[in-house]
């Protein structure tokens, strides 16, 4: 199975990655990605950045970053494969801990559904 982390951060706060958590992360990702656990990850830009599109009962609607209104947001992404929540969520705990004590940041692990084959390629 599939499962997407979803990490939400205050993109108010400005907080950068100090050296070591860029080290212990990307020897994390070397090993989840060498296990073939870690199918992807990526950080993403800040809102101000971005659009949201939404479609209300027929009205489209674009909206330009930044959302005042989010003080959290997605700040990044990372797709898991797990036999289980349980597992998505054991991989996802050890991310979270390399961010140590410097971090107040959450993530939300959610299966993917798996479409029927329809000619797209997938994970």
């Amino acid at each position: 199975m599939r499962f997407l982390s979803m990490i939400r951060v205050d993109e108010t706060t400005g907080q950068q990655p100090s050296e070591r958590l860029m080290t212990e992360m990307m020897a994390l990702i070397g090993e989840m990605s060498a296990a073939g656990v870690l199918l992807d990850t990526a950080g993403l830009m800040p809102t101000a950045q971005g659009a949201r599109i939404r479609s209300r009962f027929g009205e489209i609607r674009v909206t330009d970053g930044p959302f005042t209104e989010a003080k959290e947001v997605v700040g990044g992404y990372a797709i898991l494969k797990a036999d289980s929540l349980e597992e998505a969520v054991g991989h996802t705990r050890r991310f979270l801990q390399v961010h140590g004590d410097e971090w107040d940041i959450e993530c939300e692990v959610r299966a993917i559904e798996e479409a029927p084959d329809c000619g797209m390629s997938g994970a």
